[in-house]
């Protein structure tokens, strides 16, 4: 009996490691695929962007791209509300991405440090174009 005892709180105590470790995980994961990361990239190849929430605000914060070759932002499921309104005044970009499936996309044409918001200025961050 105590022998079964142990072996299910062990079972339970490596659920819980998994469990957590699995968490870990999730939330260390990269939310950008920047191609801009791989020197091969060609020009004219879609620069791809997964943009979530950490600490109430975009992750990541701070988005490096190529200037003259399309991004698509992607904004995923852990966004909600006014955060799902998504604007780079300085490319003409302001749309509401209802799902995660919405891809918001633009050719940003001139390199420098922009500036991208919610519809509400609550979530923010910086677009480098390179």
């Amino acid at each position: 009996m105590d022998k079964m005892k142990n072996m299910t709180i062990l079972l339970v105590m490596f659920a819980m490691i998994l469990a957590i470790g699995a968490f870990v995980f999730a939330n260390g994961r990269s939310d950008v695929e920047l191609a801009t990361k791989d020197p091969s990239v060609l020009q004219g190849q879609v620069q791809k962007v997964v943009i979530s929430q950490k600490d109430y605000n975009y992750y990541p914060r701070e988005i490096t791209v190529k200037a003259g070759q399309p991004v698509e932002i992607t904004l995923d499921e852990s966004l909600r509300g006014c955060l799902r309104s998504f604007s780079i005044k300085d490319f003409g970009v302001n749309e509401y991405a209802r799902t995660p499936e919405d891809k918001i996309t633009f050719t940003p044409n001139k390199k420098g440090t922009f500036n991208f918001a919610c519809s509400m200025g609550m979530g923010y961050g910086k677009l480098i174009v390179e």
